[in-house]
């Protein structure tokens, strides 16, 4: 049983929650305060984080800032509808996914089903290796090297960048992206790819690799360089 952490000032709206996870046999838990949350997040108890952005004392974002300094934990942000900002900022951070608030538990289920199936990695037929020149894609260990250094990859980072691998040299859509990476169908106006593609280029820029080796092709999506 997958166990799931609900970090949340709203007792009724996590009570809720966590009570939906578990029919449909989530093993849930539920904390009403941030710093909490940062314990339990890095315990290593739980296989993904819903993680609330307004919180009291301690912010959402923040604790998704200290889960992050030490941890690749799954990481699904509960948002202010609208609330672009928020929503930009946390996956700059690198939460994996995010929900508008109010959702609906079938949403957000499909969400922690979705992130979880692609975080828990690939099946025992999957290439051993995706070789793309110097960076390597490792499908069944789920990472991947530049020259033979690992990347710190979120899990969403790392499937995205798996399937501009699989497909390198190639332009591949935004739709295509979100649905193969995401687990769900590219959304009007959602910035998430473009915002997660930037902190996977800083990534690769850090380790030595060219600032164009992602390109943005117009119209279309993204294309991984043959190099």
């Amino acid at each position: 049983m997958n166990k799931v952490l609900l970090v949340d000032d709203d007792a009724e709206l996590g009570g809720m929650l966590r009570e939906y996870l578990q029919q449909e046999n989530f093993d849930a838990v539920h904390v009403q305060d941030g710093e909490q949350g940062v314990k339990e997040a890095l315990s290593g108890r739980y296989a993904l984080v819903v993680l609330d952005v307004m919180m009291p004392r301690l912010g959402g974002l923040e604790v998704l800032r200290r889960i992050r300094a030490q941890s690749q934990l799954p990481v699904i942000m509960l948002t202010a509808k609208g609330d672009d900002l928020d929503r930009v900022l946390g996956l700059e951070l690198g939460a994996d996914d995010y929900v508008p608030k109010p959702c609906t538990p079938r949403e957000l289920v499909a969400r922690v089903r979705a992130v979880l199936r692609r975080a828990q990695g690939a099946g025992a037929d999957a290439p051993q290796r995706i070789d793309a020149g110097p960076l390597v894609v490792w499908p069944q260990r789920r990472s991947a090297t530049w020259h033979d250094v690992a990347l710190s990859l979120t899990s969403t980072e790392y499937n995205l960048l798996e399937v501009l691998a699989r497909n390198a040299g190639q332009p591949v859509s935004k739709a295509d992206l979100s649905q193969q990476a995401l687990g769900r169908p590219l959304a009007r106006f959602d910035r998430s790819i473009d915002v997660h593609m930037s902190s996977i280029r800083q990534k690769l820029s850090q380790q030595g690799a060219d600032a164009g080796l992602i390109q943005t092709v117009r119209g279309i999506g993204y294309q991984l360089l043959r190099t």
